[in-house]
């Protein structure tokens, strides 16, 4: 997850985001994609639960509702979240250059109700590499960069330079992602500047790449998508039905992939 970036300041920008920019040249673009509120917080719980549930930034409320955990956990789908600045199972507020707001997980009581499953399904982000190296990432991974390095606080090169190395880096050597594979990389911003409200969180530009994903893409469709749309197709993508909120009414984002 990356933030706070309008789409026109980061497609066709490879002053700020070279890398990036490589990415959506070897991957897919979603051009007429939105997020659904500002400020942060309703995004991510789009993201995970089909609904915004608060616009309170500050708030650290522990949510019993609908939500892809859940889901995952009821299928037997395997699902970690790597968090920069966290220990094991950390369920606690902001500290050092994490946010609490950024890792919707650490809300949902399904992964947050007690210690133990918390430990199951938090990590620290550390872990990510190490899981790449041996293979053994996850059906699904969240990646919650600290505010120096999803360009909440830093600048976008210093987020495009470590999405490089510490996510495309380990990926690029991992099986899933050589031909053949399986892997999805989404790069996902929650909203845009708070001055752009289109559709309203602004327009925003996520970015799919991987051997699933279609090569030099972008959208052809008049379709609008939204965050909704983003929960719905991953959940698609792991087989899991029926999603929840507003996913389960969204269009799926099914022209990005290639179809095998």
């Amino acid at each position: 997850m990356e933030e706070n970036q309008p789409y026109a300041s980061v497609v066709g920008d490879s002053a700020l985001w070279p890398n990036l920019n490589n990415l959506i040249a070897a991957g897919a673009l979603p051009t007429n994609y939105y997020a659904d509120t500002h400020p942060s917080i309703g995004n991510y719980f789009m993201l995970t639960t089909g609904q915004t549930l608060t616009n309170d930034d500050t708030s650290t409320r522990v949510w019993d509702v609908d939500n892809i955990a859940r889901r995952m956990i009821a299928a037997g789908v395997s699902f970690r979240v790597y968090a920069e600045g966290i220990t094991q199972g950390y369920t606690g507020g902001d500290t050092g250059l994490y946010l609490i707001r950024h890792n919707p997980f650490a809300m949902l009581s399904d992964v947050a109700a007690s210690p133990d499953t918390a430990k199951q399904y938090l990590w620290p982000f550390s872990q990510f590499a190490a899981d790449a190296a041996a293979d053994s990432l996850p059906q699904f991974s969240f990646v919650v960069p600290n505010i120096l390095h999803d360009a909440h606080s830093g600048t976008p090169r210093q987020a495009d330079a470590w999405l490089r190395a510490s996510v495309v880096g380990p990926l690029s050597s991992s099986a899933a992602f050589q031909t053949g594979g399986d892997g999805i990389l989404i790069v996902d911003f929650d909203e845009s500047i708070s001055a752009d409200t289109a559709n309203g969180g602004g327009h925003i530009a996520p970015v799919f790449w991987g051997p699933l994903a279609r090569h030099d893409y972008k959208q052809s469709t008049n379709a609008v998508y939204q965050q909704q749309s983003m929960l719905a197709t991953i959940m698609a993508a792991l087989s899991l039905p029926h999603p929840p909120g507003q996913a389960s009414g969204a269009p799926l984002m099914s022209e990005f992939f290639a179809q095998k």
